[in-house]
């Protein structure tokens, strides 16, 4: 009978479910702001950037696990630097080969992924004292709780800013006719803060540990 860990056990399934609430990146530990105020603008951006995190924070935590125990400890952050703008660089010739215009939209901060606070904390944290597969389940359930968050301030930035969603009209003209008009400030980038001041507030309105703990 084998000892090993069933690969979806409690502990590993609290890898992908905290960072989504109780441990999410951006509203308990404020990190991965940058990218949240300059890309939710609009709906898509928001979408590729959430995995092309993904992406880039599951296949990063995978090799650094592998390698962890090779790693001299002088030179870690250096290699984990490395491993991650290898990975950055791949997402961005993809992105550029399939999807252009978004491309265009994320500009930069695709190639700030690689400063990205999220995954260099992650490598140090996680990735360098845990087995591949935790690892991996780190990677995707921390990308995926940063990517909820982005999605969910680009969904009503572009809604009320914009009047679509993913490019998209969807407000009927007869509520512009009547008088309705887009919030210009939403697509402003102190309104992505102001949001995720809101998104924080009902999380911990509704969670008191959250407060306890800080």
């Amino acid at each position: 009978m084998s000892d090993k860990e069933p690969l979806f056990s409690a502990k590993n399934r609290k890898l992908l479910k905290n960072p989504l609430g109780s441990d999410n990146p951006i509203t308990v530990q404020v990190l991965g702001i940058c990218s949240a105020l300059a890309v939710t603008a609009k709906l898509e951006p928001a979408v590729v950037m959430s995995l092309s995190v993904m992406a880039v924070l599951a296949l990063a935590n995978v090799i650094i696990s592998l390698i962890r125990n090779t790693i001299p400890s002088r030179i870690r952050i250096i290699v984990q630097l490395v491993i991650v703008a290898a990975l950055v660089i791949v997402v961005d010739q993809i992105l550029k080969a399939f999807a252009y215009e978004v491309s265009k939209q994320l500009s930069v901060f695709v190639g700030l992924i690689i400063t990205n606070c999220i995954i260099m904390g992650r490598l140090e944290a996680f990735a360098l004292g845990n087995k591949p597969w935790p690892a991996f389940l780190d990677g995707i359930g921390n990308a995926a709780g940063y990517g909820w968050i982005l999605i969910v301030i680009a969904f009503f930035r572009e809604l009320l800013g914009s009047g679509t969603l993913y490019g998209f009209k969807v407000i009927p003209q007869a509520f512009y006719d009547m008088g309705y008009q887009n919030n210009g400030l939403m697509i402003l980038p102190p309104m992505a803060l102001i949001t995720v001041g809101i998104i924080i507030w009902v999380q911990r309105s509704r969670n008191k540990s959250l407060i306890e703990s800080n």
